[in-house]
């Protein structure tokens, strides 16, 4: 203690010099005389900011150097230095940037330094943010900045990474008020507002990423505005895949280095600690490296995230199967999954929907007839939905699935397909335009299914209501091709009550076109007035161009109806036999 006094005598250098050359001689002799490090810490630090003599100071560094490398006292010269304010001050900064630690001794500083982050982490969930994790994330930003640790930082990047991103996750909407700062740290006006646990954490890994040369990785970040989203409480996840296929399609020896740490690590912690992980793990399944898991890690623990309480671990589990299927030895397993995955299609979160469309997209080839009449059935309840990626995803599938249809099995799924004409030609209006191409495209493939050949003003892109006449060619080439077939009236009919009014409108204009083209006999026999009795209903609709599209549909259908019949023609023998006399 007495050479420490020494160190603040500010009116003669040499004494302050001689001090700091003792306290280092001191510390390298001293193996476990010790007891006093914590105290020594405190004198030092400080007393660090009245030391101007840059040898002095580098003196001063050197011995905390000496004693952080030392396994005995690390975790004692870590506790005090982390009970500091952060963001540390210019002295302490500069402290863990010049820390000089023989290559040895790094990785094992680096790591206690790390484990005092993770143990954060592990334990339950609290009302408030312990301090000490912000300041081990700040820490770990200055030993970032000086890259003294470099070799540390290279061998530890996969958890450096992982634990800085669950830090992120755990900052989000956090201010330092939601921290346990400990009372008597900081005076009133010391306190920055501009300081979160979010940014600590956010500067820590940009910097971890510089200093290990993931420049590439940075860029791609940067520019898809991944940090953004990782700041974002709803968009975290899309950021961690972002970065996680960054690592992927960059650096594969870092990203197969992350791939194995993270299969322990998917089992620790809270929620927040499982999302981060699970979310980088399954973008990483992409890689090839994801063939040589044990299923146990891969299938398995995916299944069981399927049957999970929480949607986002759905999610994440539909998003690991669809990058496990791009590998075709692993198509077997996840057909196992099957079921669990059709089941998916009912569910009211859309990206649980669309994920399980995609992985079945990849799947429909492989299925048995029994499976895929199943799967059709679903997709076609799916036509509709409000949702526009869900409704012109499930045509995309609907219409993946009519071809993969093996020959021997056509005639069995032909009433289905014929049951989809309808829906798909209304849809073929609708106001969303990536919905009304695809019901064209997958209507071509159902007419090359059934043999036929399409009139060309089914490609029409403009509203039937501003061409009648390539709406009447398109009614007669369906009236005549569905005839005896389906009950193409009727199922138009439904399409009347749709909640788009574009839909209404094409559905009430078809039904009016179509009575031209149906059996006056038939007519007759079944009446109309189910039909003109919804047309009715919707002369009192609000829109102004549906009710003058309903009243000439409601003419046209009361007009065939009232057709005369056609006059029979008499057998030219009958009138002969008239003719004879009696």
């Amino acid at each position: 203690m007495t050479t420490l006094d020494g160190l603040q005598n500010l009116k003669n250098p040499c004494i302050q010099e001689l001090a700091g050359e003792l306290l280092i001689t001191l510390a390298k002799n001293a193996v476990s005389r010790f007891e006093k490090v914590p105290e020594i810490m405190g004198v030092i630090c400080a007393r660090l900011s009245i030391i101007s003599q840059p040898r002095v100071r580098q003196q001063i560094i050197n011995a905390v150097s000496l004693f952080i490398s030392r396994p005995k006292y690390t975790d004692m010269v870590l506790s005090h230095l982390l009970c500091h304010p952060i963001p540390y001050d210019r002295h302490l900064a500069e402290l863990w940037r010049t820390l000089k630690v023989e290559l040895p001794s790094t990785t094992w500083i680096l790591w206690r330094l790390l484990r005092r982050l993770q143990k954060c982490h592990n334990v339950p969930a609290q009302e408030k943010m312990a301090y000490e994790a912000v300041a081990a994330t700040d820490a770990l930003y200055e030993v970032f900045v000086g890259n003294r640790l470099q070799a540390a930082t290279f061998r530890l990047f996969p958890q450096l990474l992982m634990t800085l991103l669950i830090q992120i996750h755990h900052s989000v909407g956090l201010t330092m008020s939601d921290v346990a700062i400990p009372s008597g740290l900081y005076r009133e006006q010391e306190m920055s507002s501009e300081a979160t646990p979010l940014s600590f954490a956010m500067q820590a890994i940009k910097t971890l990423l510089l200093r290990t040369l993931c420049w590439q990785e940075f860029n791609i970040m940067e520019k898809n505005k991944g940090w953004t989203l990782l700041e974002r409480k709803d968009c975290h996840l899309q950021g961690v895949f972002l970065l996680a296929n960054a690592l992927r399609e960059r650096n594969h020896h870092l990203a197969r280095k992350v791939m194995y740490l993270l299969v322990p690590l998917l089992n620790r912690g809270n929620d927040k600690h499982k999302l981060t992980s699970a979310g980088f793990f399954v973008e990483l399944l992409q890689s090839p490296v994801a063939r040589r898991l044990p299923g146990i890690y891969s299938i398995a623990r995916l299944k069981k995230w399927l049957h999970h309480g929480n949607n986002l671990f759905r999610i994440l589990a539909l998003r690991g199967l669809c990058n496990l299927a791009r590998h075709e030895e692993m198509t077997e397993d996840i057909k196992s999954l099957l079921p669990c995955i059709l089941d998916s299609l009912y569910e009211a979160d859309e990206k649980i929907v669309l994920l399980a469309i995609q992985i079945l997209l990849r799947l429909v080839w492989t299925m048995d007839f029994t499976t895929l009449a199943t799967m059709m059935r679903t997709l076609f309840s799916l036509f509709g939905d409000v949702r526009p990626d869900v409704h012109r995803s499930s045509m995309v599938l609907f219409g993946a699935s009519i071809k993969s249809v093996k020959y021997s099995d056509k005639k069995n799924i032909e009433n289905q397909v014929l049951d989809s004409l309808v829906p798909l030609l209304l849809y073929s209006q609708d106001e969303n335009d990536a919905v009304a191409e695809e019901s064209r495209r997958v209507l071509t493939i159902c007419a090359q299914f059934l043999k036929w050949r399409l009139p060309q003003e089914v490609y029409c892109k403009e509203p039937w209501y501003i061409k009648p006449t390539k709406a009447g060619a398109v009614c007669k080439f369906f009236g005549r091709k569905c005839k005896g077939k389906i009950n193409i009236l009727a199922q138009t009919l439904m399409y009347s009550k749709n909640a788009k009014l574009p839909i209404r409108r094409s559905a009430v204009m078809f039904v009016g076109l179509l009575s031209k083209y149906t059996d006056c006999s038939e007519l007759r026999t079944k009446g109309t007035d189910w039909i003109e009795d919804d047309l009715r209903g919707l002369l009192q609709d609000p829109e102004p161009s549906l009710r003058v599209i309903t009243s000439q549909a409601l003419y046209q259908v009361q007009k065939a109806r009232a057709k005369p019949e056609p006059e029979q023609t008499v057998c030219w023998l009958r009138k002969l036999m008239g003719c004879l006399p009696t």
